[in-house]
């Protein structure tokens, strides 16, 4: 069973649903003719006029054993990685991690591709709440508040002789200067100027990213671990800069690298540090030095967030040249 969605006006950017037999002893709810992906204006205008058609809210309800039963039928390849990657899953702490090589080589698909359009079993009931999708930065300036000239503004931004914009910076001082319709949006990493009736293309731009191997189509400005967080603050060809946090009693992994040192330098909490032989704590302000080939880690014995900084020298700076002797979350392989 898909939600179905009374269309208001003739959306692109959304998946339609077209109607089909009613469903007994079930108000309101039919058997789905088929589904229509993403149809320009002119063709939605038709549909809406029709009567017989619904956005595709992308919400499903269903008994696990009849959409396993319908995976296994339409798409056991997705269904097989899946399996193995819980099968052989591991846990350390709050964590769950996959295990199992073959689910990154998963078909990349959706529900709707694998099952619903192909199952003889889909149907809809039309959804009785207040809805948007927020897949687009278009649809997101449709729910967000708007000044007199109809601006949707968030962070530090200044918008002048402009109409109709979404404007958000996340990180430093945005200005807009005479564009209408305009989406502008300033991250960490990287920054989006479109207009609003392009903003649901911007996969577009993510393919060609990931194309041209960018980082930034599949890696976030703060990066996750068991211990903590990192984020990347400045890089350039003999260096890169990192600001740390590591929870409460979390600890990096026992490790060396051979292409690169390290410069620890506390800003809030204390540290613990083994550095080859030596084990020595850190204090606000204080600051270490981790010459190449030299085994370390990193601890925080505080009941507060440890924040280091950490300058990194070096010809290399790949996750690949990390050798881990030991690590309390039982992780193998190159990573931090």
């Amino acid at each position: 069973m898909t939600f179905g969605v009374v269309p208001t006006f003739p959306a692109e950017e959304y998946g339609y649903i077209r109607s089909g037999e009613p469903i007994a002893d079930a108000q309101g709810c039919v058997k789905v003719a088929r589904f229509v992906e993403k149809p320009k204006k002119a063709e939605a205008q038709v549909m809406i006029a029709e009567g017989r058609h619904m956005w595709n809210s992308g919400m499903f309800m269903f008994r696990p054993q009849v959409f396993l039963a319908e995976l296994e039928r339409f798409a056991p390849e997705v269904l097989a990685a899946a399996d193995d990657a819980v099968t052989h899953a591991t846990r350390d702490l709050g964590f769950l991690r996959l295990g199992g090589t073959r689910f990154a080589d998963a078909p990349s698909t959706s529900i709707d591709y694998a099952v619903m359009e192909r199952t003889a079993l889909a149907a809809t009931c039309p959804l009785m709440a207040d809805w948007s999708d927020l897949g687009s930065w278009s649809a997101i300036w449709d729910v967000l508040p708007r000044d007199a000239d109809g601006n949707a503004v968030t962070g530090d931004a200044l918008v002048k002789d402009s109409r109709g914009c979404l404007v958000r910076a996340e990180v430093k001082l945005t200005t807009v200067l005479g564009l209408d319709d305009a989406v502008v949006v300033t991250t960490g990493d990287a920054v989006l100027v479109t207009t609003r009736e392009r903003a649901q293309d911007v996969r577009e731009i993510v393919t060609a990213l990931k194309a041209q191997g960018r980082k930034e189509a599949t890696e976030t400005v703060l990066t996750y671990r068991p211990w903590g967080t990192y984020s990347s603050i400045d890089s350039g060809q003999n260096h890169q800069v990192k600001r740390i946090t590591v929870h409460p009693g979390g600890s990096l992994s026992l490790q060396m690298h051979h292409k690169r040192a390290e410069h620890w330098v506390v800003v809030k909490g204390v540290a613990k540090v083994t550095r080859g032989e030596e084990m020595f704590l850190l204090k606000e302000n204080e600051s270490t030095y981790i010459p190449p080939g030299t085994k370390h880690r990193l601890e925080n014995p505080g009941e507060t967030p440890l924040d280091i900084i950490e300058v990194q020298s070096g010809s290399y700076f790949g996750e690949d040249d990390i050798v881990r002797f030991d690590d309390r979350y039982g992780r193998t392989g190159k990573t931090d």
